[in-house]
């Protein structure tokens, strides 16, 4: 064999010894690039304390009793006697409507009355008459009862009048509006000058807050989550005018009228707040949370450690029937030595940080993984990849 055709043989050996060399080569720098277990993963333990389950929901803030107050005649509004955030008693006057017309109604009720008094007077005198003749049997029985008759037709039109009369003297008194309790004046919809038309519907014209310390919530709860509220569970809120203060209250009240808008069923439930100071204001946006259940001294899992997965876990399937396998319980994955291995365990209540662990294996003890520090399906971008010329 001479030198020409010895020529690819040498080729060959030495494309395979160049290929044997970058192996080793790659594979000692996988090994020399492993991270150890305990370094890889970030882990935290489980942790003993007190967990409290709530359930959030927004609602308004509103005075426990809130009185409209209108007008039942109608008029133009000659003076007014409160202003808004004005403190009044029950009884007090608010607004005069200007009484000229109801006067004049009543005048001539008055003056109907009169005439149907003088009217009666004279039906009076006419019977007595009447009662004589037909004593002595000038008349006939039929003359006798139509003066009767006249004499009671003149009673009627004295009781229509002095009821027409009543009727435009509380009409007249209508004109001047009172407070129907003692509160605070919180909103006013009239001005002087104003016409008010109390024809078809009582206009309102004021509304005063009886007691501006007894305040409640008017909140809309998902039906999800309504079965799990009763009356007289606590319930802490925020307000925006104060976002680093929690207030407290308790439920008062689930109403039963649900509300369905686009689909979604809400729940009115009312809770009642103490407001001594007075500084919650009525039409306040507040964040509920009711606290549902509250447990002490219990082993908490964080719900980071149940949110993570490591690389292709969901496709892992079951020995025998290569099918993905269906999780019936809450798992973790614990370090246990060089491996991480899942663990599951019965779950309790929680509160969106962590969740009961009720029953199962897992102790305080237990590393429980909360994030892959270097998954396994990143690269290196630092190394520079190795091409066979």
């Amino acid at each position: 064999m001479n030198k020409i055709s010895r020529l690819p043989w040498l080729r060959i050996l030495g494309a395979l010894a160049l290929a044997a060399a970058l192996g080793a080569a790659g594979w000692a720098w996988k090994k020399a690039s492993q991270v150890p277990v305990g370094e890889r993963y970030r882990t935290v333990h489980a942790e003993r304390g007190s967990i409290t389950q709530t359930v959030s929901a927004n609602g308004t803030l509103t005075p426990v009793v809130l009185v409209s107050v209108g007008t039942q005649v109608s008029g133009t509004v000659l003076q007014l006697h409160a202003d808004f955030n004005q403190r009044v008693t029950k009884g007090q006057v608010l607004a005069e409507l200007d009484p000229a017309l109801l006067a004049a109604a009543e005048k001539q009720s008055l003056a109907n009355v009169a005439s149907a008094d003088a009217y009666l007077k004279l039906a009076l005198a006419n019977e007595d008459r009447l009662r004589q003749l037909f004593a002595q049997e000038y008349i006939s029985r039929q003359e006798m009862d139509q003066g009767i008759q006249i004499r009671e037709a003149a009673q009627a039109q004295v009781q229509l009048g002095t009821a027409q009369l009543e009727r435009d003297r509380t009409n007249l008194r209508y004109s001047i509006i009172r407070s129907p309790v003692s509160g605070v004046v919180v909103d006013r919809q009239i001005d002087v000058g104003q016409t008010v038309a109390a024809s078809f519907q009582t206009p309102t014209l004021f509304k005063i807050a009886q007691d501006l310390k007894r305040m409640q919530i008017d909140s809309s709860v998902a039906e999800a989550d309504v079965g799990s509220i009763r009356v007289g569970q606590d319930v802490q809120f925020r307000v925006d005018a104060f976002p680093e203060r929690s207030f407290a209250g308790k439920v008062r009240q689930i109403r039963l009228n649900p509300t369905i808008a686009s689909n979604v069923v809400t729940y009115n439930v009312v809770v009642e707040v103490a407001n001594p100071d007075e500084i919650l204001l009525p039409g306040m946006t507040a964040y509920l949370s009711v606290v549902i259940l509250t447990k002490s001294d219990v082993l908490m899992v964080p719900n980071a450690a149940l949110r993570f997965r490591p690389a292709g876990a969901d496709k892992r399937g079951d020995a025998d029937t290569g099918k993905p396998r269906k999780r019936s319980a809450p798992q973790v994955y614990v370090l246990r030595g060089d491996a991480i291995a899942p663990v599951e365990f019965q779950a309790g209540i929680g509160n969106g940080r962590f969740t009961e662990a009720a029953a199962g294996t897992l102790t305080e003890n237990d590393a429980l993984v909360v994030e892959d520090l270097k998954p396994a399906d990143k690269k290196d971008r630092g190394a520079s990849p190795m091409r066979m010329f």
